[in-house]
């Protein structure tokens, strides 16, 4: 069965992974529809547990995905990073024009 808000189909919606850096400089990263939401719901106490003891928090990076499942397999993959490597993606905001992916700081999405 395929979840419809407001009338998209979020299996083919796009998708974006972000990154955001917490009052005590630890990084999330998660998945959202509508990332500004996301991050209103993050600083009002109604995110994730993480960051609820950790506010506010500011968005570093976002990235568009074609999708849930690809944004899905994006967030393990960042969350599996080194924070070394983390701190790299969000100052380098490289950008692949090709393929599925188009990312970088959120400036450039």
């Amino acid at each position: 069965m395929t979840k419809h808000i407001k009338g998209l189909d979020l299996s083919y919606s796009p998708y974006f992974v972000y990154i955001i850096r917490c009052a005590d400089g630890t990084l999330y990263t998660g998945t959202a529809v509508d990332v500004d939401l996301r991050i209103a719901a993050h600083n009002s106490g109604k995110g994730a547990k993480y960051t609820r003891g950790r506010l506010p928090v500011s968005l570093v990076y976002k990235e568009r995905h074609d999708g849930k499942p690809a944004a899905l397999r994006r967030e393990i993959e960042i969350k599996s990073m080194s924070r070394s490597k983390k701190q790299r993606l969000i100052t380098a905001g490289e950008v692949k024009l090709s393929g599925q992916y188009q990312w970088g700081p959120t400036t450039h999405c």
